[in-house]
């Protein structure tokens, strides 16, 4: 939706940057109320997703580090939550990219290492699938 309104209002196009841009490209369309719906979904899925992340931190440190990592984690977690209060929009999509660019690594050695059995457990599949359609074409005539 938020992408739609951006390119309807041609907001894209001016200076305009992040959230700016997006209150901006509402409240010309929805008067003064299109700020504040910006302003209160910002809000909820900025902190939704922050619950969320820790969350699916909090969980992955715990199985590679077990309990004892939980509170190192949520103490590093929290300075980085609040250092971005204090950081530019620039810096933050930096940042971002590059914490997303690194859970690629972990999955990426997860793919090279697992490539045999994934292997086979496609040959696996295939094969009954395959028996499976057989049968049911031997049954239907």
């Amino acid at each position: 939706m938020t992408g739609t309104v951006l390119i309807i209002t041609d907001s894209w196009k001016g200076e305009l940057a992040g959230a700016y841009m997006t209150s901006y490209a509402f409240s010309t369309v929805l008067s003064e109320i299109g700020s504040y719906i910006v302003t209160v979904g910002l809000i909820c899925f900025a902190f939704t997703t922050i619950l969320g992340w820790n969350y699916y931190g909090e969980r992955c440190t715990e199985f590679l580090f077990g309990v004892k990592g939980i509170l190192p984690y949520k103490l590093v977690y929290i300075l980085i939550v609040a250092s971005g209060a204090f950081l530019t929009l620039d810096v933050i999509w930096v940042l971002a990219d590059i914490v997303n660019g690194l859970m690629a690594i972990p999955n990426l050695i997860a793919l090279l290492a697992l490539r045999k059995v994934i292997a086979s457990e496609t040959r696996q599949y295939f094969k009954k699938l395959e028996a499976e359609t057989s049968n049911t074409t031997k049954v239907s005539k």
